[in-house]
């Protein structure tokens, strides 16, 4: 059975939780050792971290969606072209498939917004 279309704004906006808990996850590892990070910080990971961590977080209750995601995506384009591509031209042989797919998620999601369940939404409708 399909899913209805009607419930493309609330499955939009499941997508931006998970897609932000992910990479919040990333900027606890780096940060708070949650999960633990398996080698030392320099200062393109801390980087990485801060915008995973406060990134991640404003992804997930959805404040300032477009701006964060756009960030992010590019974010993780570069990402995936420092450190993926280098090691070979598929994302399957490379370890690049999470990245590039969160490139991907949060390009759309900076072109499509949060979705229903956001704190954008709530406060555009408050205004």
């Amino acid at each position: 059975m399909p899913i209805p279309a009607s419930w493309s704004p609330r499955v939009l906006s499941i997508l931006r939780i998970v897609a932000g808990l992910g990479f919040l996850h990333h900027g606890t590892s780096k940060f708070f050792g949650i999960p633990p990070f398996p080698m030392p910080l320099t200062p393109l990971l801390t980087t990485a971290g801060a915008l995973e961590l406060v990134g991640g977080a404003l992804i997930v209750v959805g404040l300032f969606t477009r701006p964060v995601a756009f960030v992010l995506s590019g974010m993780s384009a570069v990402a995936y072209l420092m450190v993926h591509a280098p090691q070979g031209f598929f994302p399957s042989v490379n370890a690049g498939e999470p990245v590039m797919l969160y490139a991907f998620i949060f390009l759309y999601l900076a072109a499509a917004g949060g979705g229903v369940w956001s704190l954008d939404t709530t406060m555009r409708r408050a205004a």
